[in-house]
């Protein structure tokens, strides 16, 4: 029950967060001469990750694939923005620091995420 209610706050404040994402993706669409359109791309990704995350809030046994990409992808991510962290110097702590938040988020998705179905099974009395 509490471990639920942890992972409902944490797609709460996770989808919120990748949510926001639309901002600069907008920014990025309105001036597309001075920004960079990889980024922007990657923005609208994580604003539609970010809604969906809103939605698995309601019933996250049922979402548990979703939760599982968000984390997944998180560490992806973060395994890119270390890479270039280390080769650019000039951008090294944004990236690192990016990097870091990225592997908490994916690491937290994981260790709350739903139980299969088996194991809830298993867990439960026998009536």
């Amino acid at each position: 029950m509490v471990r639920e209610r942890l992972l409902k706050i944490l797609l709460v404040l996770v989808g919120l967060l990748f949510s926001a994402a639309i901002y600069p993706a907008i920014g990025g669409l309105s001036h597309p001469a001075s920004s960079d359109t990889g980024d922007t791309m990657m923005m609208a990704i994580y604003f539609a990750l970010g809604i969906f995350l809103l939605i698995a809030v309601r019933n996250p046994s049922e979402h548990g694939s979703l939760i599982a990409f968000a984390a997944w992808s998180s560490f992806a991510h973060a395994a890119i923005m270390s890479v270039l962290g280390l080769e650019m110097q000039s951008d090294r702590a944004g990236f690192l620091a990016g990097a870091a938040v990225l592997v908490v988020i994916g690491a937290a998705l994981i260790v709350l995420a739903p139980r299969k179905q088996s194991e809830q099974r298993i867990a439960a009395p026998a009536a």
